[in-house]
């Protein structure tokens, strides 16, 4: 199961198999407001359909915020030669895809980025959103789902600092009513979990947490 917003004109999920799959949407539109406040996902899906010009900027939006997921393009067979490495788009899908075809290109998307992650942080780290297991130095570790969620999310913005306020909204939601207390709780109870490799998570004094991929370089 995988985490995708879907990015359309009319802010509605243009791919309704995606549910049917069993992945989780979240909906935004082409306004670059809406874009600021995308929660975490862990693919896009960018609907090129209707309106390619307005789909192009918002290619051109995300690429300039250094998103770290990895970006589908949803097109119709009229829009195809519109489509080049411009767009940032690791795949396309055309309108009319079987569920199949949607099934697997989502689960070779996925596939990819977990090789990226591992090949390309000297942390380590691998972190399997289709299992929802996370390995570090190859021993699986004993994770709950909140740990999980909080070590995928530092582990997806490595060496950037998030407060507990930020960490907060983003893993446990913004209708939380629990305390920041509850961010400490799991990061030591991860670090517990990390053994030896607790310097993964890093403290930064007054601030907060972040993902020191470095601490495992060999």
């Amino acid at each position: 199961m995988a985490i995708i917003l879907c990015i359309s004109p009319e802010r509605e999920n243009p791919l309704p198999p995606l549910e049917v799959l069993g992945h989780q949407v979240h909906l935004r539109d082409f306004d670059p407001q809406s874009l600021v406040t995308a929660p975490r996902h862990d693919l896009v899906l960018l609907d090129c359909r209707r309106d390619l010009a307005g789909a192009k900027l918002v290619s051109r939006i995300i690429q300039a915020a250094s998103w770290q997921s990895p970006t589908i393009l949803l097109v119709n067979e009229g829009g195809l030669p519109a489509i080049n490495s411009d767009w940032g788009g690791r795949d396309f899908i055309l309108e009319s895809a079987s569920l199949a075809e949607v099934d697997a290109r989502i689960r070779l998307i996925q596939g990819l980025k977990i090789q990226r992650i591992a090949g390309g942080q000297s942390s380590g780290l691998v972190i399997d959103t289709s299992t929802y297991t996370a390995k570090v130095s190859g021993q699986t570790l004993d994770l709950t789902y909140k740990e999980f969620e909080l070590l995928r999310y530092l582990n997806d913005h490595p060496s950037q600092v998030f407060t507990r306020e930020q960490l907060l909204s983003e893993v446990w939601g913004y209708d939380y009513f629990g305390g920041t207390r509850t961010v400490d709780v799991h990061i030591r109870r991860l670090r517990a979990k990390l053994g030896e490799h607790e310097g993964l998570i890093g403290t930064v004094r007054n601030v907060g947490y972040r993902l020191d991929p470095g601490s495992l370089a060999d």
